[in-house]
């Protein structure tokens, strides 16, 4: 029988909260939550708590939002104060200082969405989709100084589905990840685990998006387009500038290149109920299914095209590449 841990977690979207949820429904001791503080979003503005934050309040826990770690004496007396067995982290979004790791006995558990030491860094899940990543998984691992660089606990692979979005993977990854920290934590209580060293030859990198990360380079394949519009949703979205605004694709696929032959990218090649058929680089086409004028409500790119008046040989972009 599996004797409850007295934990810190330390966590923010919705990605988290199936981690801190299999940590109490386990019989742990939650005693301190750490999240991002609250954040302005939406309509107006308005300031909103991260989901991680709502869920610990419903239960009680005590939740501290510090806007920095480093250097920060009260967060390092909340530690101090808390005794506790260890610290888990998923996705909390904030570079832990190295005077915080070896504070509670077992030291700082993380919840990585990628098999390290592949994808390492803040967006592995949208990384891997617009890499056209087939595989990805959940990585258990012991935090060090480093970036995603500490001795591997446990892994645990996931198919990626030729169709998935960012947000579909990631609740599947959530999932994954908290079963496998519930199955993973008890044993590494007991000592029943050995650390696996990553091959840091084998690395690579999952940078924060950022906004820019979005626009698309008609110069690209029509597959890595479409990986792209999987992967960056809900931001920083895929999109291209169209009559001086920015037009988001939410659903494209490569389809087979028919009609493409010595035409320009981004030049409109079929128009029909399904969508509208446009060249990438390579003579390759991208159907796309839906979309959206920035400000507006999304659309199909049937209705989209009507509106707009478009048709064959027009072009979807006011520029030749980006």
């Amino acid at each position: 029988m599996n004797v409850g841990m007295r934990l810190i977690f330390m966590g923010t979207p919705e990605f988290a909260v199936p981690s801190l949820a299999r940590l109490i429904e386990d019989g742990h001791s939650v005693v301190a939550v750490f999240t991002q503080p609250d954040k302005p979003s939406g309509r107006g503005n308005k300031m909103q708590p991260p989901p991680v934050k709502l869920f610990a309040m419903d239960r009680g826990i005590p939740v501290y939002q510090p806007a920095r770690i480093k250097n920060n004496e009260e967060v390092r007396a909340i530690f101090e104060e808390a005794a506790a067995d260890a610290c888990v982290v998923a996705a909390y979004g904030k570079i832990l200082p190295g005077w915080l790791l070896p504070i509670p006995r077992l030291g700082c558990i993380n919840v990585h969405a990628s098999l390290l030491p592949e994808y390492r860094g803040a967006a592995p899940i949208n990384w891997a989709i617009a890499r056209g990543e087939k595989k990805t998984g959940i990585t258990i691992m012991q935090m060090d100084v480093g970036m995603d660089t500490g001795a591997m606990l446990a892994r645990r692979e996931v198919d990626i589905g030729p169709d998935e979005t960012a947000p579909e993977l990631s609740v599947r990854l959530a999932r994954v990840g908290a079963e496998l920290l519930g199955e993973t934590l008890p044993r590494i209580a007991q000592g029943e685990i050995q650390p696996v060293a990553q091959d840091d030859s084998r690395a690579t990198y999952a940078p924060i998006l950022k906004r820019e990360d979005g626009l698309i380079d008609w110069d690209m394949p029509a597959r890595e387009m479409a990986n792209r519009v999987r992967a960056f949703q809900p931001w920083p979205g895929t999109y291209t500038l169209f009559r001086g605004n920015r037009l988001i694709l939410w659903r494209a696929s490569e389809v087979a290149a028919t009609g493409s032959e010595g035409v320009d990218p981004a030049t409109i090649t079929g128009i029909d109920k399904t969508g509208i058929t446009v060249v990438c680089a390579g003579e390759t086409v991208l159907h796309i299914e839906e979309l959206q004028v920035e400000g507006k409500r999304r659309m199909s790119a049937r209705d989209f095209a009507n509106g707009m008046r478009l048709g064959r040989g027009d072009r979807i972009s006011d520029s030749a590449g980006r």
